[in-house]
């Protein structure tokens, strides 16, 4: 596969850390120390679903596609206001799409197991266009009197249209049940005859796990990838990691020894947007004219479950 267009929106809601002070116990000082993080965008009066959209026409048109060339929609969502029908769906008939749909939720890990999917439909030749959206409100996870978890999250969507090529070198997915280490619960509709014991809670992150876990995998994952396609550390152009955390993109720098200008990043502008990090960045490099034709790529991406997943790309639009 290749990818061949990108896209991606931000809520219009910037919410500083300067603002977050006004309610919680916290200061700009603590937030960017421990996260590197000045502001995030949160959604108010948007709908994901508009996102998507947003996201995914303009990776079509950057692509030099139309909604009728699509084959294939594969949504990364964790959660939003629809249970049923999938994002997906929803996408699909905004766009004006017929193909087939299907959501996925591997957390924040979502865009680089869509696009194995995607290789995977694409070596098949069950299709030959596949449009990625990853579409994310991790604000709506958390409680926001708990100054742990809601200074860290921002929403947003971000897209890719791929199709077949020779482009993606090498990739891995990894999943070790930790559920207890990162997890969301939330209420489902009562019945006459529920007796079991059921608890609905907030995102609960246990902050020294996931940052251990984080790094240790990210860079074994890369590292494996090198090893595989006969890399060294500097051929890449760009390491694209999950934008979570600055100190935890930092670590994973200087595990692998790389200069700082190889590791672009956008957290302190928008948070974690989850699943939607990964195509967001790459849309910036894309439309910021940093992306040359033969650039090799790296993405790396860790999430609750845990899951990880990571791969190697060579930039294939000029």
């Amino acid at each position: 596969m290749k990818i061949i267009g990108t896209g991606s929106a931000h809520p219009t809601c910037a919410v500083t850390n300067q603002m977050l002070e006004q309610f919680l116990d916290t200061s700009d000082e603590w937030i960017t120390e421990r996260t590197g993080i000045k502001e995030r965008c949160v959604i108010s009066s948007e709908k994901l679903e508009d996102m998507a959209v947003i996201a995914a026409n303009q990776a079509l048109e950057n692509a030099g596609l139309t909604a009728a060339d699509i084959d294939f929609i594969i949504c990364s969502n964790v959660v939003n206001e629809y249970v049923t029908p999938a994002l997906s769906c929803i996408i699909q008939g905004k766009i004006g799409a017929t193909c087939p749909t299907v959501d996925i939720n591997a957390a924040c890990a979502g865009f680089i197991f869509a696009m194995d999917m995607a290789e995977d439909k694409l070596k098949c030749k069950k299709a030959k266009n596949i449009l990625i959206v990853c579409a994310e409100e991790p604000s709506r996870m958390v409680s926001w009197q708990n100054r742990s978890t809601c200074v860290l999250f921002g929403d947003g969507a971000g897209a890719a249209v791929v199709t077949e090529g020779d482009e993606l070198k090498a990739i891995r997915l990894t999943t070790s049940s930790l559920t207890e280490v990162l997890y969301y619960q939330r209420s489902l509709e009562p019945t006459p005859y529920i007796s079991k014991e059921e608890n609905f809670e907030p995102l609960v992150m246990k902050g020294r796990e996931v940052f251990k876990h984080a790094v240790t995998n990210s860079c074994r994952d890369i590292r494996k990838l090198l090893n595989e396609t006969g890399l060294d550390a500097n051929d890449i152009k760009y390491y694209v990691l999950h934008q979570a955390n600055r100190r935890i993109i930092d670590s994973i720098r200087n595990f692998l020894g790389v200069d700082e200008e190889k590791v672009p990043h956008n957290v302190e502008r928008y948070g974690n947007i989850s699943s939607a990090a990964l195509p967001a960045l790459l849309d910036e490099l894309n439309r910021g004219g940093k992306l040359k034709k033969g650039d090799k790529l790296v993405f790396s991406a860790f999430g609750a479950g845990f899951t990880t997943g990571a791969c190697v790309i060579e930039w294939a639009k000029e």
